[in-house]
């Protein structure tokens, strides 16, 4: 089962990317490495809702 969720800029706090995830392969929350067009730079971005 796919679930959309949303990326949040671990530095600058702004939601800039929507993505899904398979809930049943991925229980956890995911951090992926992603470009902040605020910071101008690649940053941490974590998993919300």
């Amino acid at each position: 089962m796919r679930i959309k969720i949303n990326l949040q800029c671990s530095e600058c706090g702004s939601k800039n990317y929507l993505t899904s995830k398979n809930s049943k392969t991925h229980p956890q929350k995911i951090e992926v490495l992603k470009y902040c067009p605020k910071e101008r730079k690649v940053t941490l971005h974590v998993e919300t809702k």
